[in-house]
């Protein structure tokens, strides 16, 4: 059976803003969503409630998006604040701070490759949260710095800044001093070649 139709086309009872065009969007963005999620929290099931309560959010909320903006920016800026309200909740829960819980569940890598990414990870979480939020931000989810300075509520210079002392970090902690090349964004290997 079919829903009626309210006065804009809609079925009754969407939200408004809430039309094909929006939830074929939404569907889109769900792998940068899940990988962002994920990059938060490091936990699978956790990442996904929180994609879950963004996409949610995202559609009842749908009238607020100005059509023609960044959408992936926009449902980032979302799960980013589910995500730090959900943290201010948990602060009564045990803290697994030094990783000695997670260690001991954890199976060794079998693999050089996986030796690699765990020691990178390792040196991605000792970055400070700000500081990791940033360079996933522009280094892997190729945000511009301007992007993700509006996704983290800070001046783009703060997020310049964040990312540049994540990367002089991950080197030092990875024991790569004196590489030339750190993966520079596409603002500065585009300033490099100009040069």
């Amino acid at each position: 059976m079919m829903q009626p139709l309210a006065p804009t086309g809609s079925p009754v009872g969407t939200p408004p803003g809430a039309d094909a065009e929006m939830r074929d969007l939404l569907l889109g963005a769900i792998p940068a969503l899940r990988a962002f999620a994920f990059s938060l929290t490091y936990d699978l099931d956790r990442s996904d409630d929180l994609v879950q309560d963004t996409l949610v959010r995202a559609w009842t909320k749908a009238a607020s998006f100005r059509r023609g903006t960044n959408l992936t920016a926009w449902l980032f800026t979302i799960l980013r604040n589910l995500f730090y309200s959900e943290q201010r909740k948990r602060k009564r829960e045990v803290e697994d701070a030094e990783g000695a819980h997670a260690a001991r569940l954890a199976s060794l890598p079998e693999q050089e490759v996986r030796m690699e990414m765990a020691q990178f990870q390792d040196a991605l979480n000792l970055l400070p949260h700000s500081q990791r939020e940033a360079l996933i931000l522009v280094g892997a989810q190729s945000f511009t710095y301007e992007e993700a300075a509006e996704i983290c509520g800070v001046a783009v210079g703060t997020i310049k800044s964040r990312v540049s002392r994540a990367r002089v970090r991950l080197i030092e902690a990875l024991g790569m001093a004196g590489t030339d090349d750190i993966g520079a964004d596409g603002a500065t290997r585009a300033a490099l070649e100009e040069s």
